[in-house]
């Protein structure tokens, strides 16, 4: 039973990392070349995963079922818990809403076309909304289980993909040097992003158990397959376009077309939107499910039927309301994740582990690399937030991410 659980985690893991953001990486990192861009994506992963294990270290001396919330108030009292809730409503609402409005846009085209019908995007994106937040609220074992079937064939999409664009990749795209180094400001943040996963760390503690060693394994196997999957995904984009090509393509959708017709495949087009649909339901129910029991934690809401629908309500109405009536708010919002993710993922977990290290004498699992880990992670964190606010500074349109 614990092994199909560590699988399922895994995949949730995976799962929500791998986001319809990935689609964006070859458009943020375009510019860059590939060896700056490979460097990147594995310095976030290595970034985000040590921070995640610092989690777990903190995990070990809390209630199975704590959040962030009960987190940063046992070991920073009630400015960082005031902190931390801010930071993760921030980012999660902002996530959810976009998911909606997005992914609402999806379904509604899919369903008008395939049923001959013209529904309104709003209405696509309550069908959305409501699917997701049902499952979400029968627990977490049943979005293990949505997961594993979505992230299956999301995988089996992926490597048709792979398997129609690999014969156009040449070895020259991916010798070139970058064309500005300027570029590598708008590239960190969107790199960054793709590899969060840390607001489903406490809904995978509680689904599995406190049991350091299997939830070690699933973080960092969680991990390294979207890294996996990224450098795959540069390899390919950035192995069959010029980086001058790239910096051309409008956004995702000339990217997309740009691909298809050098593939001469317009298959390509269609396994990209697919791709692009599985990823945003796999990672909209990762986050979600954080989202979710962040909130019953936070409004000590039991597990009973009763609660648990109290706890979807809040956790869904309010994105799925910005995303009906003020989309461009939050979407707007999703320029700043970058920020809501560091101080979510970096500065929270180094800050507390810094504290229980240095107030308690509790032996346990340590992250190893002592205090000058937690120095250098808190470096990378306002290294990321310092190109963000420079990119803002730059640039007035949306960034990568939201393209």
């Amino acid at each position: 039973m614990l092994k199909n659980k560590t699988t399922g985690s895994m995949l949730i893991v995976a799962g929500t990392t791998i986001g319809a953001g990935m689609l964006a990486l070859p458009i943020a990192s375009a510019g860059l070349g590939f060896s700056t861009a490979l460097a990147l994506i594995i310095a976030s992963w290595l970034l985000m995963t040590y921070t995640a294990l610092l989690m777990l270290e903190l995990h070990q001396y809390a209630p199975r079922d704590a959040t962030l919330n009960t987190l940063a108030k046992l070991w920073l009292g009630k400015r960082g818990q005031y902190i931390a809730n801010f930071s993760m409503v921030f980012l999660f609402y902002a996530l959810c809403a976009a998911y909606i409005a997005g992914g609402g846009a999806q379904l509604q085209a899919r369903i008008n076309i395939g049923f001959d019908v013209n529904i309104a995007p709003q209405f696509g994106s309550v069908i959305l909304a409501v699917i997701i937040a049902s499952v979400v609220t029968l627990g977490t074992s049943k979005v293990d289980k949505l997961n594993r079937v979505l992230f299956t064939i999301k995988i089996v999409v992926l490597a048709s993909l792979f398997y129609m664009l690999t014969p156009y990749v040449q070895g020259k795209h991916l010798l070139e040097m970058p064309v500005e180094q300027g570029l590598i400001l708008s590239a960190i943040p969107v790199i960054f992003t793709s590899f969060g996963f840390h607001g489903s760390i406490p809904s995978i503690v509680k689904y599995v158990g406190v049991e350091i060693k299997v939830l070690r394994k699933v973080m960092i196997a969680g991990a390294a397959l979207p890294l996996v999957i990224y450098i795959f995904w540069q390899l390919l984009s950035q192995g069959i376009m010029s980086q001058a090509d790239l910096l051309n393509s409008q956004g995702l959708n000339g990217f997309v077309s740009s691909v298809a017709s050098i593939a001469h495949n317009p298959s390509v087009a269609t396994a990209v939107k697919l791709f692009a649909d599985l990823a945003l339901a796999t990672s909209f129910l990762g986050v979600s499910l954080g989202l979710f029991d962040f909130f019953a934690d936070t409004f000590k809401k039991g597990d009973n039927k009763t609660d648990r629908i109290k706890t979807a309500l809040i956790t869904f109405i309010p994105p799925l309301g910005f995303a009906l009536f003020y989309p461009q708010g939050f979407i707007m919002a999703l320029g700043y994740a970058a920020i809501a993710l560091v101080v979510l993922a970096i500065f929270l977990p180094v800050a507390m582990v810094y504290k229980q290290r240095t107030t308690s004498n509790k032996t346990g699992y340590k992250v190893k690399s002592g205090n000058v880990g937690l120095g250098i992670a808190a470096i990378c964190g306002i290294t990321i937030i310092a190109a963000q606010f420079m990119h803002c500074l730059l640039y007035t349109s949306p960034s990568p991410r939201d393209s």
